[in-house]
């Protein structure tokens, strides 16, 4: 489980691309740092397992269900990533769950500045408005955000400049694939809701 709070900015290094998969080569020291084979990190929210290891570089493997559900297909080598490592147990929920589930791929429609802050809008795929909420939380490329406004085909987040500076996002054009992930907690609410509509 990871919690969208970013801990650095990693780079792809190589890609060793197949028919339907994928090998990814990432420069991220902090993450490297305490991980090993198997352990998995979140890059832009999806959640990968480390294959090789070095003290600065990570590689995994992507599959093709991986690429089909996420903007992973669209990194080249040079592409900056947001990397984060699993929570520990002992440690703070300092943004909300995320699984590292990628539900989709959207796209950012327009940024407008703000004072002390951007506001990002981004198109919203209609299999998953039922689940973004105003208020409610949502991870952009693994970043934990608060939907400050939505609507049937767009909701809007808005980002300070640690934020800017510390994630991918502050670098993003609109036209560009993001992966999202919505509330696990709203989709387990909207199963238990239709489970109890059957009986």
């Amino acid at each position: 489980m990871f919690t969208g709070i970013i801990e650095e900015i990693g780079e792809v290094v190589a890609i060793d691309k197949g028919q339907e998969s994928a090998r990814l080569s990432i420069c991220g020291p902090v993450v490297c740092s305490d991980a090993r084979l198997g352990a998995s990190i979140a890059v832009n929210g999806t959640c990968l397992t480390v294959t090789d290891l070095d003290e600065v570089t990570f590689g995994c493997d992507v599959m093709a269900e991986t690429l089909n559900r996420t903007a992973l297909g669209w990194l080249a080598p040079g592409s900056r990533v947001n990397l984060e490592r699993p929570v520990a147990v002992a440690g703070r929920l300092g943004g909300h769950i995320v699984q590292g589930h990628v539900d989709g791929v959207t796209e950012l429609v327009s940024r407008t500045p703000g004072d002390h802050w951007e506001v990002f809008r981004f198109s919203l795929p209609t299999t998953l408005a039922r689940y973004v909420v105003e208020k409610g939380s949502i991870a952009i490329n693994g970043t934990s955000l608060t939907v400050c406004e939505v609507s049937s085909e767009w909701f809007e987040v808005s980002l300070i400049p640690t934020t800017l500076t510390g994630t991918v996002l502050g670098g993003l054009e609109p036209g560009e694939p993001v992966n999202i992930e919505v509330d696990v907690i709203a989709k387990y609410l909207e199963s238990l809701v239709n489970k109890e509509k059957s009986c």
